[in-house]
């Protein structure tokens, strides 16, 4: 490869829209894993398939990892070719996060380059779409690297231990394009509440939680329900003000509404969840089952369900997490999980979904239910699961459900579930690394 940007028009050529390089360190090698950076936070930027616990070397007196598959090709001027054992490995104890495997099973890697140990290697990774990751490894002699040791501060995104490039007719970012987008928006002031279907159809909303898919619908995005972000890489969010002098949020902010993994809910299903651990509904609805109410680490069973918020496997002293294995619980007070959200489960989502968020405060009126969006916005990125799991621990995060079941003693019973871990504004940027308060006007 001739430069930098040659390398980059060949792995757009294989479909990355985002790259990478690392500086290798003399531990970076066939012999060693690659080191990507303390705590989780590299786990949103490399992709990768679920994360699990391999127990398969406790019997020779090793601990478990936690690892994720990555789909990882070497490209070359003559092709792409497959590294088919490469993953990402989890080490909570420290915590970090490396990569290994990338040139087992593989004829056509860089073999010579990645068993060095000499100081001034690179690896450049491309990113696609779908999630593959390509990548090239060059000497300390190659043109590639050279111009990488050179490079100044402009012309890179110099954030971790993965030092973000841009190809040249790539001078406007994610951000930048998301800001105008919602410049756009709130310059359009009171708009009608709608939602935007699969279909790519904007029909009219007229329920009270329209601020969000009048957002969505705005941008093009249609509700789907998957764990990725909403916009160019970003998770948007809108929260509800009184006004746009003081932007004061309305009620605390939902982060995500994950289902729960394990306990009695998984095991014996909602419905039987909800009749052994829900209420009649409080304001007299016939036939009606709840369960509601605010869970939060260090209060006590709550009255209605005597259910607790629990965290399993998290010291919350050292800020680390001390069993994969573990999870965020309701527990009963004779000790038994009602309901669960594993670590690798929870970590997988958060990190995919939140790396970078962006959160829009809207005004709503009605008659015809309307929106307008406000031109503060704050832009939240580099976030890490050992932060959100910190706020579980010290209360700043709570579970805030809001699961039904319609018809209860009917032999069909109608459930809705929603299970929603909330925080108030005022904390969110406690979850993120870098945070920005940007006025669009």
């Amino acid at each position: 490869m001739e430069s930098i940007n040659s390398l980059l028009q060949l792995m757009e050529s294989h479909g990355a829209i985002r790259f990478y390089a690392k500086k290798l360190a003399p531990n970076d090698n066939s012999k060693n894993q690659f080191y990507l950076g303390g705590g989780f936070s590299a786990l949103h930027t490399i992709p990768h398939g679920s994360l699990y616990v391999d127990d398969s070397n406790i019997a020779k007196g090793k601990t478990s990892r936690t690892k994720a598959d990555v789909t990882f090709y070497w490209v070359d001027k003559n092709g792409r070719y497959l590294a088919p054992n490469a993953q990402l490995i989890l080490y909570p104890e420290y915590p970090e996060v490396r990569m290994s495997g990338l040139l087992k099973g593989c004829r056509h890697a860089p073999s010579n380059v990645i068993a060095s140990r000499d100081e001034g290697r690179t690896l450049f990774l491309g990113i696609t779409p779908n999630g593959d990751v390509l990548g090239y490894a060059a000497t300390p002699d190659d043109p590639l690297s050279k111009e990488l040791y050179a490079l100044t501060s402009n012309n890179v995104n110099v954030s971790s231990v993965l030092i973000e490039l841009f190809p040249p007719d790539k001078k406007q970012n994610t951000r930048v394009l998301l800001l105008e987008a919602l410049k756009e928006i709130c310059e359009k002031n009171w708009i009608d509440s709608q939602k935007l279907g699969k279909d790519g159809v904007i029909t009219p909303y007229s329920a009270r939680n329209g601020g969000g898919y009048t957002l969505e619908a705005e941008l093009g995005i249609s509700p789907n329900g998957n764990s990725e972000p909403d916009y160019l890489g970003w998770e948007i969010k809108q929260y509800g003000v009184n006004d746009f002098r003081s932007f004061k949020p309305k009620s605390p902010v939902t982060l995500m509404t994950p289902e729960p993994t394990g306990g009695f809910y998984c095991d014996n299903g909602v419905p039987d969840f909800l009749r052994r651990f829900g209420y009649p509904d409080k304001s007299g609805k016939v036939d009606r089952i709840n369960f509601g109410g605010i869970y939060t680490i260090g209060r006590t069973y709550h009255a209605d369900t005597g259910l607790r918020l629990i965290l399993d496997g998290y010291d919350q002293q050292s800020g680390k997490i001390t069993d994969m294995a573990g999870c965020i619980g309701l527990e009963t007070q004779a000790g038994e999980i009602a309901a669960s959200w594993s670590f690798t489960g929870m970590l997988d989502h958060w990190n995919r979904k939140h790396a970078q968020a962006a959160y829009i405060p809207s005004l709503f009126r009605t008659p015809p239910p309307e929106y307008a969006f406000g031109c503060q916005v704050l832009l939240c990125e580099e976030t890490d699961f050992l932060l959100f799991l910190k706020a579980i621990a010290n209360g700043t995060i709570s579970y805030d459900p809001a699961i039904k079941m319609e018809k209860a003693s009917s032999p069909k019973p109608v459930t809705k579930r929603r299970s929603q871990f909330r925080i108030k504004h005022d904390n969110l940027i406690n979850l993120y690394y870098k945070h920005e308060t940007v006025d669009l006007s």
